[in-house]
């Protein structure tokens, strides 16, 4: 068969026999008498074998290996070459990501364009300090796709560059965190997560809000004491069952007091929580550390059950629990 027949039935192009003959790949087994390449049905075969290995991603130097080699072991090659491929797929998503970040941003021209890859690139810079810049510009120059800042949020170890990018997001128009961040709250990592209820902490909106409700019953405990920190000072009762936790376990317990404090604006709220107070001294709490932390969290909650309860702390045995109380007591009859 000569060439141009093989070519038409292979779909390998002229060129590319010549090519493949050139490099020792392939040897027609004759020649007619005019002195034209002539194929026989093993050097078929042997063009069907270079272009199937081919299609694995194999060179033509590891096809000839493949081929021509006794010892060539096919296993370690297919090994190699799955690690390239999940290698250049990796570059190609993380190019595609880019792309569509770029695109997220709707440049108006090249400039635009320029801005958008430089504050992508900073934000993925080992420098904590370029990281931290760029999540500024991003919300005061050039705005970078909300992705990338819930990407780069999740993955900040840095506190300083994690404020900054908690700010950003919280500033930033497109409502797209939304999705990103309460899957964050579900990653397997502990780190992740609270960097995630944190960033959505600090949105103020209803959205958020709702998110943060939701996280209430999350399976992780910082979770929830985060989620519950951010919701008091927003009025939502159902958080008041983990601040009071967090009073009595010592955790953020100054912080948990003020966000009690925020509820118990609302009349309606200020007995709920006061009762749930006076519940923790009253189902013994016998640790002087908590009844100190419990009386100084009913310092700033209204109404005569809090007073009663002061009143009654006032006389424990704990001198420092009796006078923080009479002391308290002193103050709100002033006021």
């Amino acid at each position: 068969m000569l060439i141009g027949d093989v070519a038409r039935r292979s779909g390998v192009s002229a060129r590319m026999l010549r090519h493949y003959e050139s490099l020792g790949l392939l040897r027609p087994t004759g020649r007619t008498e005019g002195g034209y390449r002539e194929y026989s049905g093993e050097d078929i075969r042997r063009i069907f074998h270079i272009e199937s290995l081919r299609s694995l991603g194999l060179s033509l130097r590891e096809v000839g290996s493949a081929l021509d080699d006794p010892g060539f072991k096919p296993a370690e090659l297919v090994d190699d070459l799955i690690l390239r491929t999940r290698e250049r797929i990796a570059r190609e998503t993380a190019l595609l990501t880019r792309l569509r970040r770029i695109e997220a941003a709707e440049p108006a021209g090249w400039e635009d364009v320029l801005q958008v890859v430089a504050l992508l690139q900073a934000l993925g810079s080992e420098s904590a300090g370029k990281r931290q810049r760029a999540a500024l510009a991003s919300a005061e120059e050039v705005p970078v796709p909300v992705e990338a800042l819930v990407e780069a949020t999740l993955s900040e170890t840095d506190p300083n560059v994690a404020g900054a990018l908690r700010w950003a997001l919280a500033r930033s128009d497109d409502g797209g965190w939304a999705r990103p961040l309460a899957e964050g709250l579900d990653s397997p990592s502990a780190e992740v997560r609270e960097r995630a209820v944190r960033a959505i902490a600090e949105i103020p909106n209803d959205e958020a809000s709702a998110l943060l409700r939701d996280a209430l019953t999350h399976s992780d405990l910082v979770v929830r004491r985060c989620a519950a920190l951010a919701l008091g000072p927003r009025g939502v009762a159902a958080a008041v069952p983990t601040l009071v936790d967090m009073v009595v376990q010592d955790t953020n317990d100054v912080d948990a007091a003020d966000a009690l404090s925020a509820l118990a604006s609302r009349p309606a709220l200020a007995d709920e929580i006061a009762g749930r107070l006076v519940d923790c001294l009253a189902h013994g709490t016998a640790e002087a550390s908590a009844r100190r932390r419990l009386t100084q969290a009913l310092a700033d909650i209204p109404g005569l059950t809090a007073s009663r309860a002061l009143a009654d702390l006032s006389r424990d045995e704990d001198r420092a629990v009796a006078l923080t109380a009479a002391y308290i007591l002193t103050l709100r009859d002033a006021r």
